[in-house]
């Protein structure tokens, strides 16, 4: 089984005090690891990681990954990493690029510094659909982070035990802090509008449980450089906020307000050019690294950029009515709040 890779071991999440970070805990504090390190610069959320998970097994360090020296006690005996810190927030970014630049390149840098220094097994990179093809401060700060995880994993490749590092890439995970799903709940139970920036804009639906799925997935079968992508359904803007209303059985109104700064109208995960060599396994895509060195010899590779498409949120499956309130029926936060 796969939590038999973790039994007796020290696990490392950067960010942890996000939703992402509690996933994780929750799930491996009911298995035999050993020590789960959380790393985050936000006191507040560490108590309340504290108070809702009281295992002595949990072990929260204040610490900011911009600050290598930060990083690096933190990560002394520690087997695998999950680098979840990072800014997320589109117009946040927007207005504020160089913070995305300090935390989500630079930070990201440290993280895989310190953990090739202290000989970590594995790192699993978390980065997002907006990292391909972006155009907006956040994606290209996780395109640039994925780009520095590739060039170190293609360094550790000549090592036999170098640490192996590899990449996941989400598109929207539901229900997590500060998405659009808790924004529009919060509008419903207050009887206010619900605003939405365009009814065409389409996002791809994944729970937080598949978003951890996917960095296990990554773990346990990723090769050096790997990025690892879940097949997922997508709806419109539109008809999740009309699904929201029905489960809710509300009648607030719905106002179109335009796009934000750095808002796309659709999301990819998977572009052209990746899609020539992704690997099908079934319900997650592998994208194989480019390790080669900058010598490119005759006959190298036989791989054409022609005839492909990408894999985006407007040409996957298409959830919209009763298929769309079931998978949010199924989310602890939906369940949660019907019940408030």
């Amino acid at each position: 089984m796969l939590e038999e890779n973790f039994e007796g071991k020290n696990l490392l999440v950067t960010g942890g005090t996000g939703s992402f970070g509690e996933t994780v805990v929750s799930h491996f504090l009911k298995t035999k690891i050993q020590e789960i390190r959380v790393f985050s610069r936000d006191e507040k959320k560490q108590e309340d990681m504290r108070r809702q998970f009281p295992d002595n097994r949990l072990k929260l360090i204040i610490g900011d990954v911009r600050d290598i020296s930060s990083i690096r006690p933190a990560m002394k005996g520690i087997d695998y990493v999950f680098q979840a810190a990072a800014l997320k927030q589109v117009p946040s970014c927007e207005f504020y690029p160089i913070e995305a630049v300090k935390t989500n390149i630079l930070g990201s840098q440290n993280v895989l510094e310190s953990a090739v220094e202290a000989n970590v097994g594995r790192v699993v990179v978390l980065s997002t659909d907006k990292a391909v093809y972006p155009i907006n401060a956040m994606g290209i700060s996780k395109a640039m982070m994925e780009r520095l995880a590739i060039a170190k994993a293609r360094e550790q490749q000549c090592y036999e035990n170098g640490t192996k590092i590899s990449v996941t890439r989400y598109g929207n995970v539901m229900c997590s802090r500060g998405s659009v799903i808790p924004f529009f709940v919060d509008k419903i139970k207050k009887g206010e509008p619900i605003t939405i920036t365009d009814p065409n804009m389409t996002r791809f639906m994944m729970s937080l449980e598949e978003s951890l799925k996917l960095v296990l997935f990554s773990f346990t079968t990723a090769d050096q450089g790997d990025i690892a992508v879940q097949k997922s359904p997508a709806a419109t803007v539109k008809e999740l906020s009309h699904s929201l209303l029905r489960i809710f059985s509300s009648r607030s109104k719905i106002e179109v307000i335009g796009a934000r700064h750095g808002e796309k109208l659709h999301e990819t995960l998977c572009s052209a050019e990746e899609m020539v060599k992704a690997v099908d396994c079934g319900d997650y895509f592998r994208i194989p690294a480019d390790l080669r060195a900058h010598e490119y010899p005759s006959g190298h590779s036989n791989l054409t950029l022609a005839g492909n498409s990408s894999y985006a949120s407007d040409n996957t499956e298409m959830l919209s009515g009763e298929a769309l309130d079931n998978l949010l029926l199924k989310q602890s936060y939906i369940v949660q709040e019907l019940r408030k």
